[in-house]
């Protein structure tokens, strides 16, 4: 005999919540597994005006104690090469006075363009007005919370993947393997408008989950995060014990300083909690990942592409010619695809042929 049970009122909407729980498991999944796939295809421009030897480019870093900037400044270091223009790098050292002060000796070098990587174009618009006046046109690495032109900061164009489907990645995987019951604590810094940007679209993402928790949402300097995270990775673990399993950062940096603290505490590098970034890919962050040493994955940036893809920006404005419109795919690295990702060097490094791409278009050999 066939029953048939009629559910109403509260009973049908703990159904309906349920269903639209795992539907939203069910995407994160698909999601995550997506952004795993082989980077092989080069998707970026095939057209632009060609360069001229002699441009004089600095690029003021943040702080290069970041692997993300660092390898976006390596980058510019190697495409600027290849146009025949002199690059000059100036470390900014973390702070708000370090990159006052490295904008102001970049300006005293005249030079025709500048980069400006990891940190945001509100805090030195001083510098950037002053930049405007003497001629200097700027582009921009992770200097918004969005790619492309940003007209009232005097950017030309800022290079970077989509801030929100990046922290939606990291959030995706984690959500993906707890199998929607995720313990999360998210780590940012509110010093800079795109890490609070991108922590806040992680929290989202996770609350969304019917079955997962934001245990924390935790405001660390990223500069500090060497004398920071070891006491605080010791104190979380008190206050939240075995309901702590991932951890989610705007950055990789913050992961560098936790391994110590948790093995103190017993924890193993494959257990959790898993660590997942939401930006960059350092290299460190590869190591960790590859030996299964407290990161479980991390989103990456192809940071030697958008360097080269900094240079053609500045071409295409020294041309007066518009942005080229392009942006980096999303990609999710971890244990199970970092073999073909990592390569020897622990980098994403897209095998896409952007190089020859980009000298197709510049003229050169």
């Amino acid at each position: 005999m066939l029953r048939l049970i009629l559910l109403t009122g509260a009973g049908a909407l703990a159904l309906s919540a349920s269903c639209a729980a795992d539907e939203y498991t069910d995407a994160a999944v698909k999601a995550a597994h997506s952004a795993t796939a082989r980077a092989d295809k080069w998707d970026g421009p095939t057209t632009g005006p060609t360069t001229t030897a002699g441009k004089k480019i600095v690029f003021v870093s943040g702080d290069l104690k970041n692997g993300g900037i660092l390898g976006a400044s390596e980058g510019v270091k190697e495409a600027g090469k290849a146009a025949g223009w002199t690059v000059t790098v100036i470390d900014g050292q973390g702070s708000v006075s370090g990159r006052t002060a490295a904008m102001n000796q970049a300006l005293t070098l005249k030079p025709d363009g500048i980069v400006v990587g990891g940190f945001d174009t509100k805090e030195q618009q001083v510098a950037f007005d002053a930049a405007a006046k003497a001629g200097a046109t700027v582009v921009g690495w992770h200097s918004g919370t969005k790619p492309g032109p940003e007209p009232e900061a005097g950017i030309f164009a800022n290079v970077t993947t989509l801030p929100q489907d990046v922290s939606n990645t990291a959030a995706f995987q984690a959500i993906s393997d707890s199998g929607g019951k995720a313990g999360v604590i998210i780590f940012t810094d509110t010093q800079y408008e795109i890490a609070v940007f991108k922590a806040r679209a992680m929290e989202a993402a996770i609350k969304k989950c019917g079955g997962c928790t934001v245990l924390e949402f935790v405001d660390s300097p990223i500069g500090e995060s060497s004398q920071r995270m070891p006491q605080l990775t010791t104190t979380l673990l008190q206050k939240y014990g075995d309901k702590w399993t991932y951890s989610l950062a705007i950055n990789d940096l913050y992961f560098d300083f936790m391994g110590p603290s948790l093995a103190a505490a017993g924890k193993k590098g494959d257990s959790a909690p898993k660590a997942i970034s939401a930006g960059d890919g350092s290299e460190s962050a590869f190591q960790r990942i590859r030996a299964k040493q407290y990161q479980a994955g991390t989103v990456p940036e192809p940071l030697n592409e958008q360097g080269w893809q900094l240079v053609d920006e500045l071409n295409r404005a020294f041309n007066k010619a518009p942005w080229s419109g392009f942006v980096s795919s999303i990609h999710l690295v971890t244990p199970d695809n970092i073999a073909f990702d990592g390569g020897p060097k622990n980098v994403f490094d897209p095998d896409n042929g952007y190089r020859e791409q980009y000298k197709k278009i510049w003229g050169v050999k």
